[in-house]
């Protein structure tokens, strides 16, 4: 089953490499990572997705909350978090398809960011499904080139919120 922790860590250099080390150490392969500043600059967030169970990911929080530079760690249920992935795919159009390709766009709501005669270079954000759903619909295209980010979360404040 796959897990979201998100974790809030001091922002100093080797932190990452820290976290990142407990999972090697333990075996665990870390599906994706991200990493950024919060609003607070001493503060980083970590949001990594890994494959295991609830006794499994038990372990690993309790691992990483004896880590120094480990503030809090959370697992994101999806139903009360929003779990976000970024994916900038360029793939290729012609003439014979382009409105196909501008159709399915409008679809999915991508950003076009810049139109070729050939080529279509576009953003898009959503869950991890949805992602490699439109990276699959614009396979027949011939994708070009992908750029995937690993994926964030947050979680709901409001527990009945959908």
């Amino acid at each position: 089953m796959k897990h979201t922790l998100s974790i809030l860590v001091n922002n100093h250099p080797g932190v990452m490499s820290h976290v990142s080390g407990l999972f090697t150490r333990r075996g665990y392969n870390i599906d994706s990572i991200a990493v950024g500043v919060t609003d607070n600059v001493d503060v980083s967030s970590m949001t990594i997705v890994l494959n295991g169970d609830d006794f499994i990911v038990g372990q690993v929080k309790n691992q990483l909350l004896k880590l120094p530079d480990v503030l809090r760690v959370q697992d994101m249920a999806y139903a009360s978090s929003v779990q976000r992935e970024l994916v900038l795919i360029s793939f290729s159009i012609s003439e014979t398809n382009r409105s196909e390709a501008l159709t399915i766009c409008n679809g999915f709501d991508v950003k076009i960011l810049e139109m070729t005669e050939d080529s279509l270079l576009i953003e898009f954000s959503g869950n991890s499904r949805q992602v490699s759903n439109i990276i699959s619909v614009l396979k027949p295209f011939g994708i070009r080139e992908i750029s995937r980010t690993g994926q964030i979360a947050i979680a709901y404040r409001n527990q009945n919120a959908v």
